[in-house]
């Protein structure tokens, strides 16, 4: 049966409202929904007409990632069907163009929002690089920051320019805005090619070994953000605790910031009824040809790092089983 609604809003009936959102969120039900609603003109541009994957979190229960739309979904929601190869099967992606959809979604207990690179009626183009900087263990946002400069002196260098926001979580996120003139594989190519140029501006800082072991304590460049990856949305929560926001900041107030100032409860006044994001994002720009060169001649990171584990594993078996003399 049913729960009565505490309350509608633009048609969509919010049930439940003072549950507890997850342990160590510091928030309900009520506050996701608030926030979300308090910043729908902000987060919507970012999601509208991309396939959506959400993380959910039910009352007991750990976070889990949806993809696929559940039966229940209300036909007014729109959806986008996709192959997934991982899966071999058909994927009916939500398309969050709209407040209902967005409120519907918060009375799920969606607390994460992933749009696609890619746009639902152009699936052969992504509309930004993704540079995720993913500091190692600990209070490292601070390293964060430092390979995030270093990644914005590639760009510079590169004729390039893009804005940043904090994951939400511990690291950074740097996009960088294209148009549609290069290949998904030629953007991710440019994108690897960028990583190795911020590595090699300061090697003790940034890393883009993509085997954790290999990193050293530095901070992961990682690349791989391409073709049909997600990335989590700039002002969507995270299943964190005191459920933080990705929230953008200037460049040059990122020394002066940690994860922890933006959360449901802070950004919206924070936000004082400003775009942040859509301000600091830069026009869409035309990738140079030698970035692109460049980043052909640079392994997939993925596939590199399974040859090299799988290099590893028979060095490994080969020490421990050495073959007698003949």
């Amino acid at each position: 049966m049913a729960s009565k609604p505490d309350e509608t809003r633009d048609g969509v009936a919010l049930t439940n409202l003072d549950q507890p959102l997850f342990d160590g969120a510091d928030a309900t039900k009520r506050d996701l929904v608030d926030y979300l609603d308090a910043v729908h003109e902000r987060i919507l541009p970012e999601l509208r007409n991309r396939p959506l994957s959400v993380i959910r979190i039910r009352p007991g229960q750990p976070a889990f990632m949806q993809k696929n739309v559940p039966k229940y979904t209300p036909d007014w929601v729109k959806t986008v069907s996709l192959w997934a190869e991982a899966s071999k099967r058909e994927v009916s992606y939500a398309l969050c163009d709209d407040r209902p959809t967005l409120l519907w979604f918060a009375n799920q207990r969606a607390v994460e929002y992933h749009p696609t690179l890619m746009r639902a009626d152009r699936w052969d183009r992504v509309t930004h690089l993704v540079l995720d900087l993913d500091p190692p263990e600990g209070e490292t946002f601070s390293m964060a920051v430092q390979a995030a400069l270093l990644v914005r002196q590639a760009l510079t260098d590169a004729g390039l320019s893009g804005a940043v926001k904090t994951s939400g979580a511990k690291g950074v996120h740097v996009f960088v805005p294209i148009d549609d003139s290069v290949s998904i594989e030629d953007a991710a190519a440019a994108t690897r090619a960028i990583a190795a140029r911020a590595e090699r501006i300061d090697p003790e800082v940034a890393t883009t070994a993509y085997i954790k072991e290999d990193r050293q304590g530095k901070v992961f460049v990682d690349s791989t953000r391409s073709g049909g990856a997600t990335v989590v949305a700039a002002y969507s929560p995270r299943v964190r605790p005191g459920t933080p926001v990705s929230f953008p900041v200037g460049w040059d107030d990122l020394d002066r910031v940690t994860p922890r100032d933006f959360t449901i409860r802070t950004a919206p006044d924070l936000l004082n009824n400003a775009d942040r994001w859509a301000e600091q994002l830069p026009a869409p720009q035309t990738l140079p040809e030698d970035l692109l060169e460049e980043g052909r001649g640079i392994p997939v990171a993925r596939v590199a790092a399974m040859h090299e584990g799988k290099r590893r594993k028979r060095a490994q078996q080969a020490a421990e089983n050495p073959t007698p003399d003949a």
